[in-house]
Order: C-alpha cells, then sequence, then structure tokens
C-alpha cells in the first residue's frame, strides 16, 4: 500500500499531490480570474517548474495531476481540494465557484495512487485547504470566511472525530471582501511543529492563545510585506522542520525566519505566485509527511 499520512504541517514531506500550469494556465483570462497585472503565462510556467525542482529535490515523491487543457487555471493550487489524514483523503468542497470542478481531480488521482478515500465535503458545506491548519497531530484548525463555512467544519469533524481529531472552527475577518482570498494559512505558517509565522493583526484571537497555549512560538512577519504581497510573503512550505520555501523579493521576511532558526529558499513568484494569488503551498498538497 502506497505511504500516505498527513497530520502534521512540517514534518518532512515525503509525497505530495501536484499539477503543473500548462494550456489551462496560458489561456487564462485574467479577470475572469482575479489575476493580477504581474500575470504572464509563459513566464508563469517557468516559474512553476524551478519551484518543482526545489520540491524535488528535498526527496519528495510527486504524484501528477495532469492538465489537459481542461480550462481549471486555478487547480495548479493543489493544496485546496482535499486534506489527507491518517486514516485516507477526504475531498473537499470549493467555496470559490470556479473551482467547484477541482475535487473530482484530486479524488481521481488518489484512487490512482490507491489512497483510500474517507470521505467527502459535500451539500451546503464548504472547505478549501488553505483554511485547515493541523496545530498538532489532533487538532485541526479551520478558518471559518467566505472560502469555508460551519457545515463543511461540521462534516469534517463528523469525518475525523471518530479518529481522534479535534476541529475547530475561527472565523476570519471580511479583509479585501468575497472575491480576493483570504484563508487561514493567509495570516499563519507553519513552520516546525512549535513554530509558526504570523501576521498577527488578521489571525483569530482565540486561536492566537490557543497557540500559545500549546507552546507554539508565534514570529511575525513584517507589515509592509504582508501588504505589498497581499499575505504571500507568509506563504511559506515546510520542507521539513525549520526547512522552508518562499517566494522572492521579500527579504525581512526571510530574515525573520532565519532569526528563528529557519533554512529558507527562494523562487521567483511574480507571474506564478503574486499574480495568481497563490503561494509555494498554494502549489502543493502534501499527502504524506514522515512521523
Amino acid at each position: 500500500m502506497p505511504s500516505f499520512g498527513c497530520q502534521s504541517m512540517s514534518l518532512p514531506l515525503q509525497r505530495v499531490l501536484m499539477r503543473a500550469p500548462r494550456e489551462s494556465l496560458l489561456n487564462a483570462n485574467p479577470q475572469q480570474w482575479h489575476y493580477g497585472p504581474t500575470f504572464d503565462g509563459a513566464k508563469a510556467l517557468k516559474q512553476y517548474q524551478f519551484f518543482r525542482s526545489l520540491v524535488a529535490a528535498c526527496g519528495t515523491e510527486i504524484i501528477d495531476i495532469e492538465d489537459h487543457n481542461d480550462g481549471l487555471s486555478d487547480a495548479m493550487f493543489t493544496f485546496d481540494p482535499s486534506l489527507v489524514s491518517d486514516h485516507g483523503a477526504i475531498i473537499l468542497n470549493m467555496g470559490k465557484p470556479l473551482r467547484k470542478a477541482e475535487p473530482v481531480l484530486h479524488e481521481q488521482a488518489y484512487i490512482n495512487a490507491g489512497i483510500p478515500i474517507l470521505g467527502h465535503v459535500k451539500g451546503e458545506g464548504q472547505i478549501e485547504g488553505g483554511d485547515c491548519i493541523w496545530l498538532d497531530h489532533n487538532t485541526l484548525a479551520v478558518g471559518r470566511g467566505f472560502r469555508s463555512n460551519q457545515a463543511g467544519i461540521d462534516q469534517l469533524n463528523a469525518m475525523l472525530n471518530s479518529h481522534g481529531v479535534q476541529v475547530l472552527g475561527f472565523d476570519l475577518p471580511v479583509w479585501q471582501g468575497a472575491e480576493a482570498c483570504l484563508h487561514l494559512m493567509s495570516v499563519i505558517s507553519p513552520l516546525a511543529p512549535q513554530l509558526a509565522l504570523i501576521h498577527a493583526p488578521l489571525v483569530p484571537t482565540a486561536l492566537f492563545q490557543l497557540m500559545q497555549s500549546m507552546g507554539i512560538e508565534l514570529i511575525e512577519a513584517p507589515d509592509d510585506e504582508f501588504m505589498a504581497s497581499s499575505g504571500l510573503n507568509l506563504n511559506v512550505l515546510p520542507t521539513a522542520p525549520s526547512q522552508c520555501i518562499m517566494i522572492d523579493d521579500f527579504p525581512a521576511t526571510k530574515a525573520v525566519m532565519e532569526a528563528a532558526g529557519c533554512e529558507v529558499k527562494v523562487f521567483a513568484g511574480d507571474a506564478l505566485c503574486i499574480a495568481c494569488e497563490g503561494g509555494p503551498t498554494c502549489l502543493t498538497r502534501p499527502v504524506h509527511r514522515a512521523y
């Protein structure tokens, strides 16, 4: 049986689900997909390939979802349509209407890889992966906002509670509105089991206090770089505890992480990540992290 299980945000990344952007991104309508002025499809593809090489260099096995020009430009952000627990994959239900078809791609990929499906978020329930943070092996925090709702949180809890997992919902602010992308992981990025990078002004108070009570060290990203990047300076992918990949051009954020003991690799992401509102975490769906 292929290995799976990912009730951690930062342990060594063994296996990941990715989708290389091709025709669907090259042919994307930036206005339709809410892409910014630095969007450049051809340049974005090159930036993605370099990022992928950084992931592969860590020894991580990559499971590919192919882009067959299905028009699903955001499907490269594989973090959002599914979640992987130690007991199987959970197929989520996207809050962004243009992304509603993506979870089916994930379900088929898991079936092909021999990974069991634990359940589906369906009906009125909405959950996007970017709103889900494992605080520890048995505690899953979910941001309740425009992309994920209480009905989805209730369904997740029903699936995971019997396996010893507590699912806790925390309200997110409106911030830049429903059309923009504010996930819980837009304001909190775990870097190691007891270390997280945050933008404190937008972190739910109850979650901030809970993380402190759990002994998690919270380091703050510089406000100016957070605002300049719409939070993407905070979008950091740990490939192992304190071993991280982030978008280039945010030196003050990188320095804060390095001061906390992190080793940080960077890649250019102006056309890919800044323009399309998703960083290195969003571009990966961890399937297995080693315990």
